[in-house]
Order: structure tokens, then C-alpha cells, then sequence
């Protein structure tokens, strides 16, 4: 479904659920100051915790595309996912990583970047105010 034919109401909703999932993945915990979240606690486990945290990050690059994203956003998010699984199976320092990068939270970023262009760019088009004045 693309983003011309959602009703506002729903497209929020979409929206607070992708930033949802990206809070619960990258920030829901804290100690000593650092917020942390399942990403990183999932990336203690070697290969099959960085591999299990990568299905959110995949749900909300998939609900972008729905959402009618954009490629290069898309491929953004993609090389955010990649970075985040990749460097995150790292033993130590991919756990560092896990916990500084935050991927999740980017990508929830790009995707309402992305809402708010379009939903500008919509109206910039319409029709009452394309008649000059």
C-alpha cells in the first residue's frame, strides 16, 4: 500500500508503531547514562543474536517501502541494517557498536524525514493552492 492512499490517522499510527519498535530495539534501557536497547543485549549472543535483532530493523525497512519510501531512503536504511548486523557480530567492539550506533532509531528517522517531505510535497500540489492568487 503507498502513502497517497492512507488516511492521516493511519499513517500515524504506522509511524508511532515503527518508532516504537525502534526505541525498544535501540533505547529501552539505560545504565550509567547510556541508553541501550534489545539490539544490543540480543548482540551478546554471537552470530544468532545480531542475526534475531536484524528482523525488526527488516520490518521497518518493509513498512517504509509500504509507506511509499523513496529508493535512496530505502538503501540508506538497507546500509544502516547492514553496518549495525555486520560490525554488530563483531566480538566486544560489536557490541560497542550495538549500543553507540542506534540503526533503528536512524532508520525511524529517515522514514518520518521521508513522511514529511512527501506529505509537503503534497501540499505544495494541491489543488486550492496552485491557483495564484
Amino acid at each position: 500500500m503507498r502513502c497517497g492512499s492512507l488516511r492521516n490517522a493511519e499513517l500515524a499510527e504506522r509511524l508511532a508503531r515503527v518508532e516504537r519498535i525502534a526505541g525498544l530495539m535501540d533505547a529501552r534501557f539505560q545504565m550509567f547514562g547510556i541508553r541501550f536497547g534489545w539490539d544490543a543485549v540480543a548482540g551478546l549472543v554471537p552470530v544468532l543474536g545480531d542475526a534475531a535483532s536484524a528482523l525488526p530493523s527488516l520490518y521497518i525497512m518493509h513498512e517504509a517501502w509500504r509507506l511509499g519510501a523513496r529508493r535512496r531512503v530505502l538503501a540508506r536504511m538497507g546500509l544502516n541494517i547492514g553496518l549495525d548486523t555486520v560490525l554488530g557480530s563483531v566480538p566486544v567492539v560489536g557490541d560497542v557498536f550495538d549500543v553507540m550506533f542506534k540503526a533503528n532509531r536512524r532508520n525511524a528517522a529517515l522514514l518520518r524525514r521521508e513522511l514529511a517531505r512527501t506529505s509537503k510535497k503534497k501540499e505544495d500540489l494541491s489543488w486550492p493552492s496552485a491557483i495564484p492568487d
